[in-house]
């Protein structure tokens, strides 16, 4: 057993495989900081990218910030929907990271962390694309930077805001 338990150490959470992809993604109603609801349900038709993030995620969730900001301006024109889920936060401290970060998005609190818990994250940030059925089609586990930023936008959001599947086999084992 600490032989198993050492081994597990080990290994990289990036390297264990979602069960979520390809699967239906869990339905939710997320209550936005700027005082409007937003529900998943409704959004059945848009590409979605769920960003699980929190303030005092240091220096992830703030080396992902200005990217996902830019994402979202490059891609909303196109149907894209970004939103971000606060995950075991004080609702203080992520207002003022949202306006540090000059982040326009939707973004709201999680209470309880059910949504999290739903999609399964065991770590932040994690950050996952729904297609326009409502399919899983991507998990990054870590910061949307540098090579993962590039794959998400080009190799994942232009195919799916096109209507065009997502080729798994140019995609890097994230999830």
């Amino acid at each position: 057993l600490i032989a198993l338990l050492a081994y597990g150490f080990t290994r990289s959470p990036k390297d264990i495989p979602s069960p979520l992809i390809y699967r239906p993604a869990p339905d939710f109603t997320l209550a936005l900081l700027d005082g409007g609801r937003l529900s998943l349900r409704e959004l059945r038709g848009k590409v979605v990218v769920v960003n699980f993030w929190a303030s005092w995620c240091y220096p992830a969730c703030w080396n992902e910030a200005p990217r996902l900001q830019a994402a979202w301006e490059r891609y909303r024109e196109k149907g894209l929907v970004l939103v971000g889920v606060v995950y075991q936060d004080r609702e203080q401290n992520a207002r003022e990271f949202i306006r540090k970060h000059g982040k326009t998005y939707p973004n709201g609190v999680d209470p309880k962390s059910r949504i999290a818990i739903d999609y399964g994250v065991y770590g932040i940030p994690e950050t996952f694309v729904i297609d326009q059925q409502g399919i899983i089609r991507y998990k990054q586990i870590g910061p949307v930077t540098g090579a993962a930023y590039v794959e998400l936008t080009e190799k994942i959001l232009e195919p799916l805001l096109k209507g065009e599947p997502v080729d798994p086999s140019h995609l890097r084992r994230r999830g």
